[in-house]
């Protein structure tokens, strides 16, 4: 047997490890080769968080890079199809919902290579955004739709696929969480910083409906504001400190370069809140009873509002400002987790490949219908 595994960017590279980590465990004498689509590149976005997971080590780097939509689709398939013709994996893991999740997706569908979508089932209900068509085209090619929470089952069966297809099986991120956690909660990392544990709002803000265009200058008038009663760390994303420019020089607002992922845990394990527009971030503050601010205006994952972890402020700069008035109204942490968040999922999803064996239900269900052989 073979697995293949897709990674291309930050959270891909969160979600996966686990589950080639439980894979190989699991299936040992099986060859596993991982694919790095180059997607994210520099270091803190990729080569320091693939030593940090203690990540497997790619067999193929496709060096993609940034691009348009479009372009950097068809990049990934024109350099992915031939790597997988050759390997012919028995099951291909695509994470998330990223240009590269799309790529590989298709390829391997049209090489009927059999798919397992990590993170499937979650819709924002938004289809400007570009996530949103990845992650249905995904789900729609995939055999193995593996769910992180109880809204991705509802949003499938909602859509007509059969559930032999879906397994809950919990999300791969908490996983890689909870497996480095002794190490993230000793670095202290916002005392090095000069930051109070607990007295400090972390911001990471990173969508381009958010930093390519005037909003982010309104945000950051805002965020000055706040600093001014709440200490902030804003450790930037390329993309967001490329669109900001010359950085402000504002008193209580620290901006940063992008952390390593053990770096960044820390700042939000010690954080009074994070206000941010990242998924995954909602995820693991949820985890950390941490309250999050999303200012986004929806959310692909509901569960964290349902459950009083997060707050979605829509997409209006001038809501940063609720922030300091909520936390004063709210509680301190909120200690809620969903089921299945519980450093498990990639053991589930090894256990359903055991047990189900090659899929062959999607392809089935794909299938044209027969013409009447009877003249």
């Amino acid at each position: 047997m073979k697995f293949a595994y897709i990674v291309g960017a930050r959270p891909n590279f969160v979600k996966t490890a686990p589950v080639i980590a439980a894979m190989r465990r699991r299936f040992p004498v099986a060859d596993h080769v991982v694919i790095h689509t180059g997607q994210h590149y520099d270091r803190e976005m990729s080569e320091l968080l693939l030593e940090q997971l203690d990540f497997a080590e790619p067999k193929y780097f496709l060096g993609v890079g940034s691009a348009t939509h479009a372009a950097q689709t068809a990049r990934v398939m024109e350099r992915l199809e031939p790597i997988l013709e050759r390997e012919r994996p028995s099951l291909l893991f695509v994470p998330g919902d990223i240009n590269s999740t799309l790529a590989a997706a298709l390829v391997a569908a049209k090489l009927e290579l059999p798919i397992a979508h990590i993170e499937s089932g979650l819709r924002s209900f938004d289809r400007s955004m570009p996530e949103e068509i990845n992650r249905i085209v995904a789900d729609a090619v995939a055999d193995y739709l593996l769910v992180h929470s109880d809204e991705g089952v509802a949003n499938l069966l909602a859509e007509g696929v059969g559930d032999e297809r879906i397994h809950f099986v919990g999300n791969t991120m908490i996983d890689s969480l909870v497996a480095v956690e002794p190490r993230f909660r000793a670095l202290g990392v916002a005392e090095r910083l000069g930051a109070r544990p607990g007295e400090y709002l972390l911001v990471t803000l990173h969508r381009p409906s958010l930093v390519d265009g005037p909003l982010l200058a309104r945000v950051m008038d805002e965020l000055s504001a706040v600093a001014r009663v709440l200490p902030i760390i804003f450790p930037m994303h390329p993309r967001t400190r490329k669109m900001l420019g010359a950085p402000p020089d504002r008193p209580g607002l620290l901006l940063t370069g992008p952390m390593g992922y053990l770096e960044f845990l820390s700042l939000e394990a010690d954080a009074t809140a994070v206000l941010t527009d990242s998924g995954g971030v909602q995820e693991e503050t949820t985890y950390l009873g941490v309250r999050c601010f999303t200012l986004r205006a929806n959310t692909e994952r509901p569960v964290t509002v349902r459950l009083g972890t997060n707050v979605l402020l829509g997409l209006e700069p001038t809501r940063v400002g609720d922030i300091v008035p909520l936390l004063e109204s709210g509680p301190r942490r909120v200690a809620v987790v969903p089921p299945l968040w519980d450093g498990q999922a990639a053991e589930r999803i090894a256990d359903v490949v055991a047990r189900e064996g090659r899929p062959t239900a999607n392809r089935a269900s794909a299938a044209a219908p027969r013409a009447d052989p009877t003249p």
